[in-house]
């Protein structure tokens, strides 16, 4: 077998060695490396990996179901059954609440009527001028009922009282000292009041005589028209 002969560019002869192989450049498609290999690019046996593009996958929850139209007609219904229950409800507070005030307010200011009866009839006892005593002594008896009044309007009393005044040549006063409701009854309409006073006595000359203290049980009538008369005159400790 004759070896084949080369010449290069200045005509000298080379002779290829037996192992020398030419040698083959790579190619591969182009775009960054590590993309995707061309085929038959890769040696024989050498298994090529397909590329797989991940992409991001959001689940999607299913909407909910539109209530219904006799639903939400329902419970526009049931509220404002619920709202008109309540607001009765607070109106039926207040206006109890109101009536209860309303009937302490007139409790307390009947109970003041009977205090107020009982000084009345106290002062209208012990006050009197010479000068106005038969208007003073007919202004406390009408001012009386029950057994007060009969003891007073009997066996011409009331004269008799008129013309003891005069006796006196005097004249006098009654002040309030204090006054308090001590109970009361419902049954009979009558209320004890306990009534503390002082009595100044003038003389026609203008002195001044001691001043006397007295206290008082007074018993007050209220009658079905709901006037207040003094029923009748005690000492606290019982006695007439």
């Amino acid at each position: 077998m004759t070896d084949e002969s080369t010449s290069d560019v200045n005509g000298s002869q080379t002779t290829p060695s037996a192992t020398t192989r030419p040698r083959r450049r790579a190619s591969r498609p182009p775009g960054p490396a590590g993309d995707t290999v061309a085929a038959g690019s890769m040696p024989a046996g050498v298994a090529v990996r397909p590329t797989v593009d991940y992409a991001t996958v959001r689940v999607v929850k299913p909407a909910a179901p539109r209530p219904r139209a006799g639903h939400r007609r329902l419970v526009a219904v049931v509220a404002l059954v619920v709202l008109s229950l309540a607001g009765a409800t607070l109106g039926g507070l207040a206006y109890w609440m109101h009536d209860r005030q309303r009937a302490e307010e007139q409790a307390l200011a009947r109970e003041q009527r009977f205090v107020d009866t009982a000084s009345q009839l106290v002062v209208n006892m012990f006050s009197y001028d010479q000068e106005s005593i038969d208007e003073s002594v007919d202004r406390f008896v009408a001012s009386t009922s029950g057994p007060l009044n009969a003891m007073l309007t009997q066996d011409n009393n009331t004269e008799f009282l008129k013309m003891l005044f005069r006796g006196t040549n005097a004249s006098s006063e009654a002040a309030i000292s204090g006054a308090a409701l001590e109970k009361l009854d419902e049954v009979s309409k009558n209320a004890a009041v306990l009534v503390a006073a002082k009595v100044t006595i003038t003389d026609l000359d203008g002195n001044n005589l001691p001043t006397q203290f007295y206290r008082f049980r007074v018993i007050v009538h209220e009658d079905e028209s709901g006037r207040m008369t003094g029923y009748d005159v005690k000492y606290p400790d019982g006695g007439n």
